[in-house]
């Protein structure tokens, strides 16, 4: 056991004669170290008694002087000095000293254990110390048998003894040694009811993936802190059992910035937009600190939602907190991202324009922006443009052209693009970049060359490939090799309604109804139920409106419907006719004309006309794929009533306006 000290590793003549070397070295002619160390040197002259009754003022100058150490020549005089004096086996200084070489990232071997080796009877701290040197170098097997050693030699542990080794388990994400250690802390006693043990022993679980584990010592520790209530708060949040985190959290008695930001975050992340942002409102309520990961939580769930009001006050929270856009990449970036989301390309193109620093996060936010809007060319200038600042794209970047590529019908661009990842910037494509360009080639027609794309891969095809090439089959009216698509996709994912839904919806549109019941049928048995249309829509005052299909249950829907009725009469009119297509289902036309009136995206529409400003934008979320009935309704809503109406549905954003959709009627 190389660990454990022994009498054989006697090194101080060694160290004497290194101690004689340094204290030459240029460190010493500083005025506040040589001064520090002529008072050292001064004590040594005192009488025997004398010296006893100055040695706690003497370890005291050594730690300060350590303190003030700028790197590790520095600490090696000190040492150096320290031996001379005689102070060799005082494990207090000893164990600052391991401490700071830690501090300075030095190599646990074989300095610091030199002089760990060099001390005959070393205390608690100097074994912590360096446990702790091991932990944070990463060589988390040896501190445990460190810890081993301590034992063996009788030893007692200390608190911070644990606290490292709690730290070292979870470093190495070692359950099992932490659960051996936290046996001992209870065997030892009085350890299990320490606030910093409790808490890094709490973390130790969490990070472990063994939540309830930490919550069983929460639930047991006499004295708890912030850290305790934080430490599980963000546990739950990431594993999506917000509830739960929510429970803890208001329990909280003291809440600090921390605790707020882990809710407002977790509530983005398991996609309850809503609950993050009302949170948020009452952290701001409270005078509650933001900081940066604040805002990039909050800035997500308005995204999410497309809250364009939402967005504007977020933004002036984080210029008033000092992290606006123009010197803070991150918040840009994400501002960026948020405004492109919430339907205004041109707010996201001001905040990138502003933006002092641009790295290659703001640039893919920036592109991935003007292609979802349909802006393709702005999408490739931005690129070029970026060339020129030398600023190297990355995966998420060739996302965003090809992107472009896709909703611009730019197949040949898009080609050029996928082969210059590999041979111009060395990038290997990765599924996500197979998948836009089956996109690319699939909404262009080219199902064929799409397919053997899928064939030809030379990495593992996920379903989000092969779901591309089935919308392709969608929007090209090909049920048979929809047939061969969705079998590989029932494999891959079992669960995803989308994808039998799909299959559905195009035998449906190709009149093959016995093939749609079967795939209804295997809908039914494997429980699986469609998600319904929902649509949603901010008002001028910031109240976010919600409408589902076939739903009439909001205040106003009896108002809604009147008014549905006579802009669709008016609509046709103006040569309107309803694309029963868009119905999948087997019933009379006038059925299918009902239905149609019902989907979620024709009542917010409707709401929007009732309650917008003239000459103001109406911006509409959707959750599904708009049909191609709504989009001729929404069309012809823009030109009747001289208004522009932007959709964003989980493909895209369409601008309406003056009769026309960006999109050119290609999506």
């Amino acid at each position: 056991m190389g660990f454990i000290p022994s009498q054989t590793h006697n090194i101080r003549p060694v160290m004497v004669a290194v101690s004689r070397h340094l204290s030459r070295n240029r460190f010493l002619a500083s005025s506040r170290c040589y001064h520090s160390l002529q008072q050292i040197q001064q004590l040594t002259f005192l009488p025997f008694s004398e010296q006893q009754r100055q040695k706690k003022l003497l370890e005291s100058r050594l730690v300060s002087l350590l303190h003030s150490c700028n790197d590790v020549n520095q600490i090696r005089q000190v040492h150096a000095h320290l031996i001379r004096k005689g102070l060799d086996q005082c494990s207090f200084v000893l164990a600052k000293l391991i401490r700071m070489l830690t501090k300075f990232n030095v190599s646990m071997d074989p300095y610091p254990r030199l002089i760990f080796y060099q001390v005959q009877h070393p205390n608690p701290f100097l074994w912590t110390a360096l446990i702790r040197g091991y932990s944070l170098h990463g060589l988390f097997s040896e501190s445990i048998v460190l810890y081993k050693c301590m034992r063996r030699e009788g030893t007692g542990p200390v608190s911070f003894t644990f606290s490292a080794l709690f730290k070292a388990c979870t470093a190495a994400l070692d359950v099992n040694s932490g659960r051996q250690i936290h046996c001992q802390t209870i065997s030892i006693g009085g350890f299990e009811s320490n606030l910093y043990v409790s808490n890094t022993l709490i973390d130790m679980y969490v990070k472990c993936g063994y939540p309830e584990c930490g919550h069983r010592v929460f639930d047991e520790m006499p004295v708890r802190d912030v850290i305790s209530w934080t430490s599980l708060i963000v546990a739950y949040a990431k594993n999506g059992d917000m509830e739960a985190a929510a429970e803890l959290f208001d329990g909280l008695p003291e809440k600090d910035m921390v605790a707020w930001t882990a809710m407002v975050t977790g509530y983005a992340q398991n996609g309850r937009p809503k609950e993050a942002l009302r949170l948020f409102e009452r952290m701001q309520d409270v005078g509650a600190e933001t900081d940066e990961v604040t805002l990039v939580g909050v800035i997500s769930a308005c995204a999410q939602l497309g809250a364009l009001k939402y967005a504007s006050w977020v933004r002036d929270i984080a210029e008033q907190a000092g992290l606006g856009p123009p010197w803070n990449v991150v918040i840009g970036s994400a501002l960026i991202d948020m405004y492109c989301k919430c339907g205004s390309v041109v707010d996201a193109y001001q905040v990138f324009e502003g933006m002092t620093e641009r790295n290659v996060f703001s640039y893919s936010a920036m592109i991935l922006g003007f292609a979802v809007h349909g802006q393709a060319v702005s999408a490739m200038k931005l690129f070029s443009d970026m060339a020129e600042t030398e600023t190297r794209p990355n995966r998420v970047t060739f996302i965003g052209v090809l992107t472009a590529c896709s909703h611009a019908g730019m197949v040949e661009q898009g080609r050029c693009l996928f082969s210059s990842m590999k041979e111009v910037y060395g990038i290997e494509p990765s599924a996500d970049h197979y998948t836009c360009m089956v996109d690319i080639l699939g909404r262009a027609g080219h199902l064929e060359e799409a397919h053997n794309l899928i064939k030809s891969m030379p990495i593992e095809r996920h379903g989000g490939v092969w779901g591309a090439l089935l919308g392709a089959c969608r929007i090209h009216k090909n049920p048979d090799l929809a047939e061969i698509v969705a079998s590989h996709l029932f494999e891959l994912e079992p669960d995803a309604i989308g994808n039998y839904v799909l299959l559905s919806n195009i035998n449906a549109s190709a009149g093959r109804w016995d093939d749609v019941s079967r795939v209804r049928k295997l809908m039914r048995m494997r429980g699986l139920r469609k998600n319904p249309g929902c649509s949603w829509m901010e008002t001028e005052d910031g109240v976010i409106h919600e409408f589902f299909a076939g739903d009439m249950t909001h205040p106003k829907s009896t108002e809604i419907k009147q008014a549905l009725e006579d802009l669709l009469e008016r609509l046709k009119l103006d040569g309107y006719k309803p694309n029963l297509s868009s119905v999948v289902y087997d019933v009379s036309d006038e059925e299918k004309e009902r239905l149609l009136m019902s989907h979620s995206e024709k009542l917010a529409l409707v709401f929007g006309l009732m309650t917008t400003s003239p000459g103001s934008t109406i911006r509409i979320m959707k959750n599904l794929r708009m049909c191609e009935d709504c989009h001729s309704v929404i069309c012809g809503a823009s030109r009747i009533m001289s208004m522009e109406i932007i959709v964003r549905d989980n493909m895209r954003f369409h601008h309406f306006h003056d009769g026309l959709c960006s999109c050119g009627n290609f999506w």
